[in-house]
């Protein structure tokens, strides 16, 4: 991941977003319209004056909010992390503003300091949804303590082990974007791949993704070589690619920079004509689309256009640009929303509106959960093209039920 977390893992006018928030309510996404807020029931006249509402109640100098949901956001707010971590609480705090909502309250809790403490205090706040944590290892530390308080958690994180028993993954997986790319290339004549991929856990999971993307669309896998962060180390592996070469299209699982650096040392042995793809990193790098040596390649990503509106109100708001994973904490709060307006208050989070089948929609698009609890994401391919990306193959709209 770009800026700070590793390996993922001019205001916007007031009408626009308005008509943006009502289109990223949440609804199933094969609705055409928006389902907005059941209307209230018309109170019965009454001659008795109406007891006041009850307000917020202090225990410990910690508000117990009787009126509203009591939600909790689990990120780093100190330490190396603590930029992006920053930048998914303020994607909050906009998306409530956005949706007006009066039913969700929620609390920062720092993971920073150690994941362990954050989730106890959430709990023993009475946190009855937990957002976040961004990083597997605290997804690993939280879910666990969670879970024996029965208190559902949607993690920012990417990795797909770490799914499962009460814990949801909202991060965007890299087997998803690969197998996305490769069915576009097939689908554009490509039918012979090579790979450059890095060494490590990450490194493992795209070569497994890929290997079987690529077969499961009818290509081939000529050669797949790894190579190590040390320097020179992806130069040797593009001269092992390069003794198998030809090949229709070369995958670089790795971010902007490493492949910025592969790609002439690729196009000099395997030919100019071959088409070079990424993952999902690209996305998540600010000036990849200006790196000259990509032009040209393909990579499959969550969409950007609700993004780029988000990201100039973020601006106007805060004073400066928003990390790209913070889309996560937005989309988090609206589906939190959309669900709190069937959830009574009081009751535990409703877990089983998690796996609605027609997914959610959000500043990233489509999305749903799975069985294994990771999302399901509807991704678009697009193209580095001239310092900028444009998209040749549209995400899909919705899930079919």
């Amino acid at each position: 991941m770009n800026q700070a977390v590793s390996t993922y893992e001019g205001g916007v006018h007031a009408r626009r977003w308005a008509a943006l928030a009502a289109a990223l309510s949440l609804c199933a996404c094969q609705t055409v319209v928006p389902r907005g807020p059941a209307p209230a029931a018309a109170p019965e006249p009454s001659i008795e004056r109406p007891a006041p509402a009850p307000g917020p109640v202090f225990d410990a100098d910690i508000p117990r909010d009787t009126q509203r949901h009591r939600v909790a956001l689990l990120v780093p707010l100190s330490g190396g992390n603590a930029g992006v971590g920053q930048s998914i609480a303020n994607a909050t705090q906009l998306a409530l503003l956005d949706t007006q909502s009066q039913q969700v309250r929620i609390t920062n809790y720092d993971t920073g300091p150690g994941a362990a403490a954050a989730v106890r205090r959430a709990i023993a706040d009475g946190a009855q949804l937990i957002l976040g944590p961004l990083l597997a290892d605290d997804v690993r530390i939280v879910a666990p303590l969670a879970r024996a308080a029965g208190v559902p958690v949607v993690s920012f994180s990417n990795d797909g082990s770490v799914a499962g028993n009460g814990a949801y993954l909202m991060g965007y997986l890299p087997a998803q974007s690969i197998a996305r790319v490769v069915e576009f290339s097939r689908g554009r004549g490509v039918a012979t791949f090579g790979a450059l991929v890095p060494n490590g856990l990450y490194g493992e999971r795209a070569s497994t993704a890929f290997l079987r993307s690529v077969e499961g669309a009818g290509g081939q896998v000529v050669s797949l070589q790894t190579y190590g962060r040390q320097p020179g180390g992806i130069a040797q592996a593009v001269t092992r690619l390069n003794t198998k070469a030809p090949y229709d299209a070369v995958m670089i699982a790795d971010g902007g920079n490493p492949a910025a650096a592969a790609a002439p040392l690729v196009k000099r042995g395997a030919g100019a004509a071959t088409r070079l793809l990424g993952t999902e990193l690209w996305n998540s790098e600010a000036g990849v689309a200006g790196k000259p040596q990509l032009n040209g390649a393909w990579f499959a990503s969550v969409s950007d256009t609700f993004y780029r509106q988000y990201a100039g109100k973020y601006r106007a708001r805060f004073g400066a640009a928003p990390y790209r994973l913070s889309s996560l904490g937005y989309d988090a709060v609206l589906l939190t929303v959309r669900i709190a307006r069937d959830w009574r208050i009081g009751d535990a989070f409703p877990e089983s509106r998690l796996r609605d089948a027609g997914g959610f929609s959000g500043i990233d698009g489509a999305f749903r959960f799975g069985r294994d609890n990771a999302a399901e994401r509807a991704l678009e391919v697009q193209e580095i093209r001239g310092g900028t990306t444009v998209v040749v193959s549209p995400a899909p709209a919705g899930f079919g039920r």
